[in-house]
Protein backbone atom coordinates (compact mmCIF):
# COMPACT_ATOMS: atom_id res chain seq x y z
CA UNK A 1 0.00 0.00 0.00
CA UNK A 2 1.35 3.36 -0.85
CA UNK A 3 2.37 5.85 1.71
CA UNK A 4 -1.00 8.74 2.08
CA UNK A 5 1.15 11.53 2.53
CA UNK A 6 -2.17 13.87 3.09
CA UNK A 7 -4.39 11.76 5.37
CA UNK A 8 -7.23 13.56 7.18
CA UNK A 9 -6.45 12.46 10.98
CA UNK A 10 -8.80 13.71 14.01
CA UNK A 11 -7.70 14.01 17.54
CA UNK A 12 -9.49 15.62 20.83
CA UNK A 13 -7.88 18.63 19.76
CA UNK A 14 -6.97 18.81 16.11
CA UNK A 15 -8.21 18.13 12.59
CA UNK A 16 -5.64 17.48 10.01
CA UNK A 17 -6.79 17.56 6.57
CA UNK A 18 -4.89 18.26 3.13
CA UNK A 19 -3.20 21.62 2.51
CA UNK A 20 -5.31 23.41 -0.18
CA UNK A 21 -4.71 26.78 -2.45
CA UNK A 22 -7.41 28.49 -0.37
CA UNK A 23 -5.78 28.23 2.92
CA UNK A 24 -3.39 30.82 1.96
CA UNK A 25 -4.79 33.77 3.50
CA UNK A 26 -5.65 32.17 6.80
CA UNK A 27 -2.35 30.70 7.22
CA UNK A 28 -0.60 33.51 6.09
CA UNK A 29 -2.59 35.32 8.92
CA UNK A 30 -0.74 32.63 11.16
CA UNK A 31 2.96 32.51 9.49
CA UNK A 32 2.90 36.48 9.60
CA UNK A 33 4.21 36.77 13.34
CA UNK A 34 7.77 36.72 12.91
CA UNK A 35 8.36 35.24 16.40
CA UNK A 36 7.06 32.07 14.87
CA UNK A 37 9.72 32.03 12.80
CA UNK A 38 12.19 33.82 15.76
CA UNK A 39 14.08 30.25 16.13
CA UNK A 40 13.87 29.16 12.64
CA UNK A 41 16.44 29.27 9.84
CA UNK A 42 14.16 30.86 7.59
CA UNK A 43 13.73 33.72 9.88
CA UNK A 44 11.97 35.84 6.88
CA UNK A 45 9.19 33.78 6.19
CA UNK A 46 6.64 36.38 8.11
CA UNK A 47 7.18 38.98 5.28
CA UNK A 48 4.54 37.78 2.43
CA UNK A 49 7.00 37.02 -0.32
CA UNK A 50 9.28 34.19 0.84
CA UNK A 51 5.68 33.55 3.02
CA UNK A 52 3.63 32.82 -0.74
CA UNK A 53 6.84 31.38 -2.46
CA UNK A 54 6.84 28.58 1.17
CA UNK A 55 2.99 28.10 0.79
CA UNK A 56 3.71 27.03 -2.89
CA UNK A 57 6.63 24.58 -1.85
CA UNK A 58 4.48 23.09 0.28
CA UNK A 59 1.44 22.61 -2.24
CA UNK A 60 3.83 21.11 -4.78
CA UNK A 61 5.26 18.62 -2.08
CA UNK A 62 1.78 16.94 -2.15
CA UNK A 63 2.66 15.63 1.58
CA UNK A 64 1.52 19.28 3.40
CA UNK A 65 -1.26 19.70 5.57
CA UNK A 66 -3.48 21.90 7.74
CA UNK A 67 -3.48 22.05 11.15
CA UNK A 68 -7.25 22.85 12.30
CA UNK A 69 -8.30 23.99 15.77
CA UNK A 70 -11.56 21.45 16.53
CA UNK A 71 -12.70 24.02 19.11
CA UNK A 72 -13.53 26.45 16.77
CA UNK A 73 -12.77 25.21 13.08
CA UNK A 74 -9.63 28.05 12.85
CA UNK A 75 -7.01 27.41 10.69
CA UNK A 76 -4.23 27.37 13.05
CA UNK A 77 -0.80 26.10 11.51
CA UNK A 78 0.47 23.29 9.20
CA UNK A 79 2.87 20.68 9.41
CA UNK A 80 4.03 18.08 6.15
CA UNK A 81 5.43 14.56 5.00
CA UNK A 82 8.17 14.73 2.89
CA UNK A 83 11.31 12.35 1.81
CA UNK A 84 9.30 8.67 2.58
CA UNK A 85 12.43 6.19 1.85
CA UNK A 86 11.01 2.67 1.10
CA UNK A 87 14.98 1.07 1.16
CA UNK A 88 15.84 3.02 4.94
CA UNK A 89 11.58 2.29 5.76
CA UNK A 90 11.60 6.09 7.16
CA UNK A 91 9.55 9.49 6.69
CA UNK A 92 9.96 12.71 8.15
CA UNK A 93 7.54 14.87 9.62
CA UNK A 94 8.59 18.74 9.07
CA UNK A 95 7.94 22.35 8.15
CA UNK A 96 5.43 22.25 11.11
CA UNK A 97 4.47 25.89 12.56
CA UNK A 98 1.81 26.87 15.25
CA UNK A 99 -0.01 30.31 15.59
CA UNK A 100 1.49 31.63 19.28
CA UNK A 101 -1.89 31.09 20.87
CA UNK A 102 -1.56 27.47 20.17
CA UNK A 103 1.94 26.72 22.03
CA UNK A 104 2.80 25.17 25.05
CA UNK A 105 3.18 21.77 23.84
CA UNK A 106 -0.67 20.24 23.85
CA UNK A 107 -1.61 21.17 20.15
CA UNK A 108 2.03 20.04 18.67
CA UNK A 109 1.85 17.12 20.45
CA UNK A 110 -1.33 15.99 19.68
CA UNK A 111 -0.83 16.94 15.66
CA UNK A 112 2.65 15.00 15.98
CA UNK A 113 1.23 12.49 17.95
CA UNK A 114 -1.62 11.93 14.84
CA UNK A 115 0.71 12.43 12.11
CA UNK A 116 3.43 9.94 13.65
CA UNK A 117 0.72 6.88 14.27
CA UNK A 118 -0.39 7.62 10.47
CA UNK A 119 3.10 7.58 9.42
CA UNK A 120 3.63 3.48 10.99
CA UNK A 121 0.91 2.29 9.05
CA UNK A 122 3.65 2.78 6.20
CA UNK A 123 6.88 3.24 7.94
CA UNK A 124 9.19 1.93 11.29
CA UNK A 125 10.72 5.07 11.27
CA UNK A 126 9.81 8.82 11.61
CA UNK A 127 13.16 11.71 11.43
CA UNK A 128 12.67 14.95 12.17
CA UNK A 129 15.48 17.73 10.81
CA UNK A 130 15.28 20.71 12.96
CA UNK A 131 17.31 23.59 12.38
CA UNK A 132 20.98 23.50 14.97
CA UNK A 133 19.67 26.85 16.56
CA UNK A 134 15.69 26.15 16.68
CA UNK A 135 16.08 24.70 20.80
CA UNK A 136 12.35 25.05 20.97
CA UNK A 137 11.86 22.67 18.16
CA UNK A 138 14.09 20.29 18.96
CA UNK A 139 12.57 20.40 22.96
CA UNK A 140 9.06 20.00 21.47
CA UNK A 141 11.08 16.68 19.24
CA UNK A 142 12.40 15.19 22.55
CA UNK A 143 9.11 15.27 24.44
CA UNK A 144 7.44 13.46 22.21
CA UNK A 145 10.25 10.80 22.22
CA UNK A 146 12.43 11.79 19.67
CA UNK A 147 15.93 10.30 19.95
CA UNK A 148 19.01 12.78 19.15
CA UNK A 149 20.95 10.67 16.20
CA UNK A 150 23.14 13.10 14.74
CA UNK A 151 22.71 15.22 11.78
CA UNK A 152 21.89 15.36 8.34
CA UNK A 153 21.86 17.57 5.34
CA UNK A 154 18.31 19.10 5.00
CA UNK A 155 16.22 20.66 1.88
CA UNK A 156 18.40 24.01 1.89
CA UNK A 157 21.61 22.98 2.07
CA UNK A 158 21.88 23.56 5.50
CA UNK A 159 23.30 21.04 8.14
CA UNK A 160 19.99 20.03 10.34
CA UNK A 161 19.77 18.31 13.93
CA UNK A 162 18.20 14.77 13.24
CA UNK A 163 15.88 12.98 15.98
CA UNK A 164 14.37 9.52 15.15
CA UNK A 165 11.28 8.15 16.69
CA UNK A 166 11.24 4.32 15.80
CA UNK A 167 8.02 2.41 15.86
CA UNK A 168 9.18 -0.43 17.19
CA UNK A 169 10.45 1.33 20.23
CA UNK A 170 8.45 4.32 20.91
CA UNK A 171 4.88 4.09 19.43
CA UNK A 172 3.72 6.99 21.01
CA UNK A 173 0.44 6.87 22.37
Amino acid sequence: MPFDLQPYLSGALVDVRPLREKDFDDLYAVASDPLVWEQHPARDRHRRDEFTRFFHEALASRGALSVIDRKDGRLIGSSRYHGHDPRHDEIEIGWTFLARSHWGGTYNSELKRLMIRHAFRFVGTVVFLVGRDNVRSQRAVERIGGVLSGTRADGSNGESVLYRIESRTSAPS
